[in-house]
């Protein structure tokens, strides 16, 4: 097998992987994969190439829609978790504040 697309076959685990956890609302294990994820990629970058066949072109593409749907996945969960967090850490320092400003009373 081509070793673009196994490495391309590898990333589509990893992103699979990835959209289960945040599905299931397992943020530690979405953390690790995604630093996988980000190693994965960044080896990728040096080895990428554009493949010579058409097959072996389409395969990638494929495997790339694959990955981006993925990721679309991931943050349609991630992005209304990652909203709520802000809003409480928002409310937990303006609590902070009024503790503040009460107390030098």
């Amino acid at each position: 097998m081509n070793p673009v697309i196994e490495q391309y076959q590898f990333l589509s685990g990893i992103t699979e992987k990835m959209r289960e956890a945040a599905a299931l609302g397992e943020w530690d294990h979405l953390i690790e994969l995604e630093q996988q994820c980000s190693r994965h990629v960044a080896i990728m970058k040096q080895q990428d190439t554009v493949p010579s066949d058409e097959a072996t072109r389409q395969q990638k593409a494929a495997l790339i829609r694959k990955i981006l749907a993925d990721d679309a996945a991931i943050r349609s969960k991630t992005e209304p978790w990652m909203a709520q967090l802000q809003r409480i850490m928002q409310s937990t320092r303006t609590e902070q504040r009024l503790q503040q400003a009460y107390a030098g009373e």
